[in-house]
């Protein structure tokens, strides 16, 4: 699919901030660390990457969800954009912390060779720059995976994923409890997703939105205690209720549905969606 960013990074600068507080009523940002701060800041993160930073508040956020120096760090599903991996990469590196990211399992035989090149881009580009990024460590992930490594992990981030997983039987129960054995004792569970409206759940979330009391229930019956939630992530503006689901906003800008024969319209007025930005967020902290 292709992503309409040039149109996109000219109306984004135009777009007022959405206004980003927690339920404790911290300040964001009040606790971040400098290493963080400067991270963000890098000069190695594209315009693209850093016309989000307004909707996904990466100083706040992380410092919502407890980043400290020196963890090991696991982020799930980077994806083509890798855009926390630009942040966390770095930040493990500078502050003496490990980083790994999920990548294609290459003992499943019947991955599909675009899941393969996707690993295999991911690890030439980050691996082409270790002074930056420094060691990223790909571990096999999927459906059908070996379980994570056991009490491994400090910190691990998954962001906007939930609802890719309730499209396969049983991947989301498989995943919350790999994740609760991974993480070390006292280690943190980091879950950004789009937040669907309070009510009965669509059992494969098909826009792409779903209910923070889902995913709650779901990382407590793995094991998880909920340490806090926030509202940093949050957009009011976000109806929910779009033609292509939450892909119709930006980044995604989809103007066509899945299955199409082809990729955009370019007919469709894709200014409504800009002017509400990116989608309405929960923001979760769990506890193992």
């Amino acid at each position: 699919m292709q992503t309409p960013w040039k149109f996109a990074l000219a109306a984004l600068a135009t777009i007022p901030l959405v206004a980003a507080a927690d339920h404790h009523g911290d300040k964001p940002g009040a606790a971040a660390d400098p290493a963080l701060a400067a991270v963000v800041a890098g000069d190695w993160r594209g315009a693209e990457a850093k016309a989000r930073d307004q909707y996904r508040h990466p100083v706040e956020s992380l410092s919502f969800w407890g980043l400290k120096p020196g963890m090991t760090i696991l982020e799930v599903q980077p994806g083509a954009a890798s855009w926390w991996t630009e942040i966390l990469a770095p930040y493990a590196k500078r502050t003496g912390g490990s980083f790994y990211v999920t990548g294609a399992d290459l003992d499943n035989p019947e991955l599909p060779p675009a899941a393969r090149k996707s690993r295999e881009d991911f690890e030439a580009r980050y691996g082409a720059k270790p002074d930056l990024y420094g060691k990223i460590s790909v571990v096999n992930w999927g459906a059908k995976s070996k379980p994570l490594p056991r009490e491994t992990f400090d910190f691990i981030l998954t962001a906007r994923s939930v609802h890719g997983w309730m499209r396969a039987p049983g991947m989301v129960e498989k995943t919350f409890k790999e994740f609760h054995d991974a993480l070390k004792p006292g280690g943190i569970l980091a879950v950004e997703q789009h937040r669907a409206n309070p009510g009965p759940q669509d059992p494969k979330a098909e826009s792409g939105y779903v209910t923070e009391a889902y995913v709650i229930e779901q990382a407590q019956k793995a094991g998880f205690k909920l340490a806090a939630k926030s509202e940093i992530n949050a957009n009011p503006k976000d109806t929910k209720d779009h033609p292509f689901g939450v892909w119709t906003l930006p980044p995604a800008l989809r103007s066509t549905p899945y299955g199409s024969d082809k990729e955009t319209d370019p007919n469709f007025d894709h200014s409504k969606y800009l002017a509400i930005g990116e989608s309405d967020r929960m923001t979760l902290k769990f506890v193992k």
